[in-house]
């Protein structure tokens, strides 16, 4: 069984909920990261992604400068623990349609952040069962297309809403 704990990247760039938008790019641009998992006191609270400052930076009059983390990341936010099952993980993405899942402990507590990528490379390690088929899989259904309708009852705001 290959734990989370043995594949998840860490330590992980992060924002609190104050951040601002500007701010938070940079943090990924400097991390060469596409998401920030937003955390208060170390707990999680929401994740923020290149996309959704995109999003909101096209659908309001604000400068970057001026929205704060908090109105733009999702809430509702799929997460993992370090001694989950890849399997579990992967079920789980599948399910949520994400790229990523944080971890946290028992406490809500940010550990790292797994990606796909990180499932990808860990199928190629001596004694791993995972196979492609299964993470071609998850990459699949991960990938299909969501509507509008979907995003905004996983926590994200529509577009009609941010406008």
């Amino acid at each position: 069984m290959i734990k989370i704990q043995d594949i998840m990247t860490e330590p992980v760039a992060a924002c609190s909920p104050d951040t601002n938008l500007a701010a938070a790019a940079e943090i990924m641009w400097n991390a060469d990261c596409g998401v920030l998992p937003e955390t208060e006191n170390g707990k999680l609270c929401g994740i923020l992604t290149d996309r959704d400052i995109c999003i909101a930076l096209g659908t309001r009059s604000a400068p970057a400068a001026g929205i704060p983390v908090r109105d733009v990341a999702t809430t509702n936010v799929e997460t993992c623990t370090p001694e989950s099952d890849v399997h579990a993980a992967m079920h789980s993405m599948r399910r949520a349609k994400v790229r990523r899942l944080p971890v946290v402990d028992d406490q809500g507590n940010l550990k790292g952040l797994l990606g796909l990528n990180d499932i990808i490379l860990a199928v190629d390690r001596k004694g791993s069962e995972l196979t492609y088929e299964e993470v071609l899989n998850t990459v699949k259904a991960v990938s299909e297309h969501r509507s509008h309708k979907t995003a905004a009852k996983e926590g994200r705001a529509s577009v009609a809403a941010v406008a």
